[in-house]
């Protein structure tokens, strides 16, 4: 599945290098369409319904041996696992904080994996978006985070997490770009030419 068009990923890309034009900051986004399979939850919630029968099984008719309910038990995991696994059902079954947990985590491997910690004057800034999810998170390193409040950059992600919702990633990202753009031409107004990192948009499937 696509998660931005080729139009969204071109329109991200030039905003990025309009933002960067007019700050020192380095922007780069990764939109995700998961943070996780989460196919180690589907299994478990398998399981735990499967030995649930256990109590069921003593009143099966007298003429179905051990062997048979334990193969019949078995049966029923299998076919459970597999039904779970459906993609709708499954991130039912994630807890919400599971699923931040695992997005979070992600978020901070591409702040690392893509040298936002490296750049010069630690202006780094990570837009991370997880579709699956519904999660946001921007990360700004410490040259950033000196002059800008984390307070203004969750009023941002809040409003991308409202247009998430409705269906709207590549429009909020694109609006989103905008708005660190303000801070960040604030904080950190240009005073170079500087391309460090020509990967602006990074997409996770």
């Amino acid at each position: 599945m696509v998660i931005l068009s080729s139009s969204y990923q071109r329109q991200v890309t030039e905003a990025i290098k309009e933002v960067e034009s007019h700050t020192d900051a380095v922007v780069v986004a990764v939109v995700a369409k998961k943070a996780d399979n989460y196919l180690y939850i589907s299994t478990l919630w398998a399981a735990f319904l499967a030995l649930l029968l256990s109590p069921i099984l003593q009143f099966l008719p007298w003429w179905i041996n051990f062997q048979q309910a334990f193969m019949l038990q078995w049966m029923f995991f299998i076919t459970l696992a597999i039904l779970l696994r459906w993609r709708r059902i499954t991130m039912k079954l994630v807890p919400k904080k599971i699923k931040y947990w695992r997005a979070s985590n992600l978020a901070r491997r591409q702040f690392l994996e893509q040298g936002l910690h490296c750049t010069q004057d630690q202006l780094g800034l990570l837009i991370f978006v997880c579709e699956t999810e519904r999660y946001v998170e921007i990360l700004a390193d410490r040259g950033l985070a000196q002059h800008i409040t984390n307070e203004k950059w969750q009023i941002i992600v809040e409003s991308f997490i409202r247009e998430i919702k409705r269906g709207k990633t590549g429009e909020a990202l694109l609006q989103c770009i905008v708005l660190c753009g303000e801070l960040l031409q604030d904080a950190a107004p240009t005073s170079k030419v500087k391309d460090e990192l020509p990967n602006h948009l990074i997409l996770l499937s």
